[in-house]
């Protein structure tokens, strides 16, 4: 990955969909968004993320903006 794609910031959608039983699809569908969108953002490639749609995602998988991201800073060399 180029370092200008590279990102210190890190979606764990894949691990709350799993504890709650739930599939993309299904997120998609509750939330208004893309799965293509979805699975973006699930596999950090994504670049932004509008407040909504994260508030969305937030209500449906009933968790905290925290929940749903972690920093993972890359290690010096």
């Amino acid at each position: 990955m180029p370092a200008e794609d590279a990102t210190a910031i890190h979606c764990r959608l894949d691990e709350l969909l799993e504890a709650r039983g739930m599939t993309l699809t299904e997120l998609s569908k509750r939330v208004g968004v893309s799965i293509v969108n979805l699975s973006v953002l699930k596999n950090d490639r994504a670049k932004a993320i509008r407040f909504s749609t994260l508030a969305a995602i937030c209500e449906v998988l009933d968790c905290q903006v925290g929940d749903l991201f972690f920093f993972d800073p890359p290690m010096a060399p």
